[in-house]
């Protein structure tokens, strides 16, 4: 049950974990994103203001003012007749016809204002930045238009005075863009955590599941193992209190009891050096050898054929393999033994057991055939289970602890191999192992 309550609380952090990841994720994409359209949407526009500046490049201006002053001055302009058409030959240097250009004194009046119309009028009302000289910056007219701006003074003349020239370029539609795109981020940002949030429910229920299966195995392989080890156990105990209370008593007398000790004993070692197997699992270590498969079967099986001909049962066997194979001979024997043991077990006087060998699709094939009791549906399902019985009573007077066909699994397993049961017809069982050659 703590179990369970665990494995509750880490579904739940493994989710929210998840969802904050997914979040996280997704608001530095997206911040990510919004800085590099932000970078492209405004660097074009800086390029065009830094551009025409250079075309203000003090030592050109300078040769032509000078040489328009030169003339002006032989016709007798005064200087504020040279002044106003020094400004406004700099309002026309512009090629760019996106950038509005604005000249102001030293007092930052727009000296420019018939050509700007009713903008000088806002620009009036906006306070400029003197200070702000050679560098791109934004503002806003109004609180409502955006722009951009560069601000940089000229010289035009030793008899003119310096100017600030203002270059401006509107960016409403760049700030609109920029504004719909952050929007498009909040909302894919939620939709995103909304989706991760099912993601990661998703995700850790599928992740968590097979911690949970092998949590419930361990919990029922432990039950099952001390359920197992207990019984034994049990009888022991009590056949040698029973002997306590009659310490005098001869042997002879008490052999029926000793030789039920004697068999739970080795039940128990049996059932203990087959725990150590199962919990070793697939850290078995395999010594493979070439070996000529049927005739290893051969000798094998000869005791087996004996065991069966006293129990009026018949083993037959048909081998055709016929090459050799890449096997661990200790594990794959007792491999063999166990499923000879079970159809033994299984069968009846006058039923018989059929082991066959052959080569298909490139694997060795091995099957244990029996005529048998056999096995049902539910059982064919669940007979590789680990404590499994068909028949718990019968095991118990057979001896079977349900660890067999866990173990033969296994076996098959580091071998790289297949291991599957199905009904034989008419009736019986029939085991069948795949394994590759090399």
């Amino acid at each position: 049950m703590e179990e369970q309550k665990g494995l509750k609380k880490q579904f739940i952090l493994h989710s929210i974990y998840n969802m904050i990841a997914f979040a996280v994720i997704l608001l530095c994409f997206g911040g990510f994103m919004f800085f590099m359209i932000h970078n492209l949407a405004f660097s074009s526009v800086d390029k065009q203001l830094k551009d025409a500046q250079k075309q203000f490049s003090e030592i050109n201006v300078k040769l032509e003012i000078l040489y328009q002053i030169f003339e002006l001055e032989s016709l007798g302009m005064m200087e504020n007749d040279i002044n106003h058409f020094t400004d406004y030959n700099l309002s026309k240097r512009i090629d760019n016809p996106q950038i509005m250009l604005v000249v102001r004194d030293q007092q930052g009046r727009i000296l420019n204002a018939d050509e700007l119309g009713r903008m000088s009028e806002y620009l009036s009302n906006t306070e400029f930045d003197s200070c702000n000289l050679n560098k791109v910056y934004k503002f806003k007219l109004q609180d409502k238009y955006n722009y951009r701006s560069l601000n940089f003074i000229i010289q035009p003349s030793e008899n003119s005075k310096d100017r600030y020239v203002q270059l401006l370029i509107n960016v409403d539609s760049e700030v609109s863009l920029l504004g719909n795109y952050m929007k498009i981020i909040l909302y894919a940002v939620f939709l995103g955590v909304f989706l991760s949030g099912i993601a990661s429910l998703i995700l850790s229920r599928k992740t968590l599941r097979p911690i949970e299966q092998t949590l419930k195995k361990q919990t029922e392989f432990v039950q099952n193992a001390s359920h197992e080890l207990r019984t034994p156990l049990t009888i022991i105990q009590a056949k040698q209190e029973l002997l306590l209370q009659e310490p005098n008593a001869k042997i002879i007398d008490k052999s029926e009891e000793i030789s039920l000790t004697l068999n739970e004993t080795k039940r128990l070692s049996k059932l203990t050096k087959d725990l150590m197997i199962l919990v070793r699992g697939s850290n078995l270590k395999l010594q493979k050898e070439e070996v000529y498969i049927d005739e290893f079967l051969e000798h094998l099986v000869t005791p087996y054929k004996e065991i069966a001909v006293q129990q009026g049962k018949k083993i037959v066997l048909n081998l055709n393999f016929n090459k050799d194979i890449s096997i661990d001979t200790s594990k794959i024997h007792q491999l063999i033994v166990i499923l000879l043991d079970n159809a033994i077990k299984y069968t009846e006087s006058g039923d018989s057991i059929e082991i066959r060998t052959f080569l298909k699709d490139n694997k060795y094939v091995l099957e244990v055939a029996d005529t048998g009791i056999g096995i049902s549906d539910e059982g064919l399902n669940r007979i590789f289970d680990r404590f499994y019985r068909e028949d718990k009573a019968r095991n118990r007077q057979t001896g079977g602890s349900g660890l067999g066909l866990s173990i033969a699994t296994m076996i098959v397993k580091v071998h790289n191999g297949s291991l599957k049961a199905m009904h034989n017809k008419p009736k019986g069982t029939v085991f069948i192992v795949k394994l590759n050659r090399l």
